[in-house]
């Protein structure tokens, strides 16, 4: 269940209160007229089922209340209610597989924004990925691989493209493209470095490298596992499963292969850079054509699932 608090004009009170006590999924409505302060208004608050979240937002927003008014959701992590079973019952679906597209675009917004601390976690990503490519250490990429923080702005662009919300596409593109940009440049100054001290050497990034020669030799298991890895992806982010995100972001090589690139751009090993570069852009290719049909599939999915609840109330 999700908690569900809205501020209301004392004009669209009633419409509010009509539109929850209408939608199939809801549980515990109270008003407490004249509450709110700023802005002016009464509160009103319920418990909705994941499952019906989204349709109850989109009305709510029909009437405006989200430019005069306010919006608030959060999860319940728990609810000890007879009725709460029943809205839950009653609602379309199942929780676990509801998508809540204001929340979801929310999360992909804080996500996908160029910060400071983006741009860290990038760079600081890329720069241990350098140091597992050049000392051949598969427990390095892994762990640069997790503290990566690309895919928000991968997830930003899908929910973008079926959102048809240019803004968080170009803000989502941006995070994208210069933290990459931003973490090779140091990265390539973090190899000069290391090269100096006598820590990295042309013969290590030439060597066999039996565990990370994959980042700079892609097939079509690269673009195969990208895929896998944005479906997992996107259903832990709609399914509030955020603990999947950590798999999905050990299983695919865009980071250790930015890093390789610019370990080998800085060795002048123009072809791995290549290679490496190529891992790289068919990882980000994966990972968005797969979320993106993923969100699309869950879109469809879920606009059949309320025909049908509405045919049986009808």
């Amino acid at each position: 269940m999700l908690h569900l608090r809205v501020i209301t004009p004392t004009d669209r009170t009633d419409d509010a209160v009509r539109l929850i006590e209408e939608t199939v999924g809801t549980a515990h409505l109270a008003v407490v007229p004249g509450a709110a302060r700023d802005p002016r208004g009464d509160l009103v608050l319920c418990d909705v089922a994941r499952e019906a979240a989204d349709q109850l937002l989109a009305g709510l927003r029909s009437l405006g209340l989200d430019k005069d008014g306010a919006i608030s959701l959060e999860n319940l992590d728990l609810c000890l209610s007879e009725r709460a079973e029943r809205a839950e019952a009653d609602a379309p679906g199942e929780g676990a597989d509801a998508v809540v597209w204001e929340q979801l675009t929310d999360a992909t917004h804080e996500e996908s924004t160029l910060s400071l601390t983006y741009v860290a976690f990038i760079t600081l990503a890329t720069m241990i990925a350098a140091c597992g490519v050049v000392l051949d250490n598969a427990i390095l990429i892994v762990g640069a691989m997790a503290v990566g923080p690309e895919f928000g702005p991968l997830a930003g662009i899908c929910t973008a493209v079926v959102r048809r919300a240019p803004r968080l596409a170009l803000r989502s593109m941006v995070a994208l493209l210069v933290g990459f940009a931003i973490s090779m440049v140091v990265t390539v100054g973090f190899s000069f470095f290391m090269d100096w001290q006598g820590l990295f050497s042309d013969d290590q990034l030439d060597a066999a490298r039996p565990n990370t020669n994959f980042i700079y030799r892609p097939d079509e298991f690269s673009f195969i596992v990208a895929v896998l890895a944005g479906i997992a992806g996107t259903l832990s982010l709609t399914s509030a499963k955020s603990g999947a995100l950590v798999g999905v972001a050990i299983s695919v090589t865009t980071v250790p292969a930015a890093a390789n690139a610019a370990v080998a751009f800085s060795y002048d090993e123009y072809q791995q850079a290549w290679g490496s570069a190529e891992q790289l852009l068919l990882n980000l290719l994966g990972i968005v054509l797969a979320g993106t049909l993923t969100l699309l599939a869950q879109k469809w999915f879920w606009a059949v699932q309320r025909e049908r609840t509405a045919k049986r109330s009808a």
